[in-house]
């Protein structure tokens, strides 16, 4: 069945707590999908966010972001007694990082002294279910905190940071307390989402989670797992991941995650990837593995580079990764993100995996007659999108699209000068042959560069947008629907 969605991150929900949160305003969300008959929910990783608040660079790849915790909801349910306003945002549409993360921390630490005895029980339950990752984690950001807050690659205690037998007993005993609120806010991030994933699904709509191929140097699982990394015996990565210099960066983009030891996954029968899988496909419908080139062929970058024009490619796990995937997890829903140096073995493996691919319409006006995001070469098994979170805004786009480019583009589409370029362009997305098709919210709200999300290869400034409050009207939801309709996607 054709169906369309709608990409927009939790933090972007308005709210007033200053940020998106798991609460009613991500409700009324839904709400507004299924009256535009849209039956998809892409967000980003919903991790906890680390350096710069990339939620591609998370501390864990299992736990989720104390950001989204909606705090009403635990003050309505007495866990969280203590009112307090939320620091005041200078701008409506966007997330004041800074101020906002020491006091939701604050107000999260008052919700586990108040009701840590009350919920113990239940806390307990929820660490028993999930032991695959929780101890780890939460020793790691208790001892994170312990260490003020920097990379466990600098934390003065070798013994810890190399996770010595004696280290680890000794400090389990000293930050049992932080330990515990660790697993405690957890237990309160899965009970909203859950929550809402089933309050969404009742009512038909998918969510279309994000899993990065990569995880953070500074992580739970870095820390936790070093044999699953290219680590030199002091733990030090040896090579960093990254892509090599293209459409985004003429520097290419150091992203500077620790590559994987692919001989070692194989030889386990890739069990640290089957568990992570397994666990995405219980908190997602629907996920996008992020850089699925880097499965087929990754570019390892030297890590003391401070650009990655000097990185090479070598191969990946290819085939036998997803052979265990299909045997051990055959009721995954996995979407291949295959944009970037798309070679012949990334597409050799993208047809042996059946995944569906994704097309983005505003790279296919290039003028090239072979360009594969051109609307003709789209198949059914893709997902196909006005841009992505990594793109400029539709309007955006156009502001700085070169006059041919524009002429191509009004060419493909049919598109008359007198016509409403947002409608004509949304809708062309939409009659396309690629099975589901995804809207960023921005490209929905009409809105320029300055809601654009993020800009690879740059720090700071970015992940900030939010929606503002009242946008999504009925009015906005009758004109989604109305396209649905015209173009064969009505949910």
């Amino acid at each position: 069945m054709r169906q369309s969605g709608v990409l927009l991150h939790i933090t972007s929900l308005s709210s007033p707590e200053g940020i998106g949160t798991l609460g009613r305003e991500a409700r009324q969300f839904v709400g507004f999908l299924r009256q535009a008959g849209m039956r998809i929910w892409q967000v980003l990783p919903i991790s906890p966010t680390g350096y710069a608040e990339s939620p591609y660079q998370c501390f864990s790849t299992y736990a989720g972001n104390p950001l989204l915790i909606d705090l009403r909801a635990l003050r309505r349910r007495s866990i969280l007694t203590t009112q307090e306003e939320p620091p005041p945002a200078p701008r409506e549409d966007q997330v004041n990082f800074a101020a906002l993360i020491p006091w939701k921390n604050r107000m999260l630490s008052l919700a586990f002294e108040q009701s840590y005895a009350r919920l113990e029980r239940k806390v307990n339950a929820f660490r028993r279910k999930n032991a695959l990752w929780i101890e780890d984690f939460a020793l790691f950001m208790a001892l994170k905190q312990h260490f003020g807050g920097g990379s466990w690659q600098r934390w003065p205690d070798d013994e810890i940071r190399m996770r010595r037998a004696a280290a680890l007993r000794h400090y389990w005993e000293l930050l049992e307390k932080d330990i515990e609120r660790q697993v405690f806010i957890q237990y309160l991030f899965f009970e909203q989402w859950y929550a809402l994933k089933a309050y969404a699904n009742k009512r038909g709509i998918s969510i279309f989670g994000d899993m990065p191929i990569y995880v953070a140097e500074d992580s739970a699982d870095a820390w936790a797992n070093p044999a699953v990394f290219q680590l030199d015996r002091d733990r030090r990565p040896r090579g960093i991941a990254g892509v090599p210099p293209d459409y985004f960066s003429a520097d290419g983009q150091r992203w500077g995650n620790p590559l994987y030891d692919w001989s070692y996954l194989k030889r386990t029968g890739y069990r640290w990837w089957l568990d992570r899988l397994d666990a995405m496909g219980r908190i997602f419908d629907i996920t996008r593995v992020d850089h699925f080139i880097g499965f087929a062929n990754y570019y390892a970058v030297p890590a003391k580079d401070s650009h990655a024009r000097n990185g090479t490619w070598h191969p990946g796990p290819g085939k036998s990764l997803f052979d265990v995937v299909a045997r051990e997890l055959p009721q995954m829903r996995i979407v291949a993100e295959d944009l970037g140096a798309v070679s012949p073995q990334v597409r050799k493996l993208l047809d042996a995996t059946g995944y569906p691919g994704m097309k983005v319409m505003t790279f296919a006006f290039s003028g090239d007659a072979f360009n594969e995001h051109l609307p003709k070469y789209h198949k059914e098994n893709n997902v196909v999108y006005t841009g992505t979170h990594d793109n400029n805004t539709l309007l955006g786009w156009w502001a700085r699209a070169s006059h041919q480019e524009k002429h191509n583009t009004l060419l493909a589409l049919g598109i008359r000068h007198d016509e409403e370029f947002t409608h004509a362009f949304l809708r062309g997305t939409l009659k396309s042959r690629a099975m589901i098709a995804i809207i960023p919210m921005q490209d929905i709200l009409r809105l320029g560069e300055s809601a654009r999300m993020n800009l690879p290869g740059t720090v700071g400034g970015n992940w900030l947008w939010r929606m503002k409050p009242g946008a999504a009207t009925d009015k906005l939801a009758r004109w989604l629907r109305d396209l649905n309709e015209e173009t064969g996607r009505l949910g």
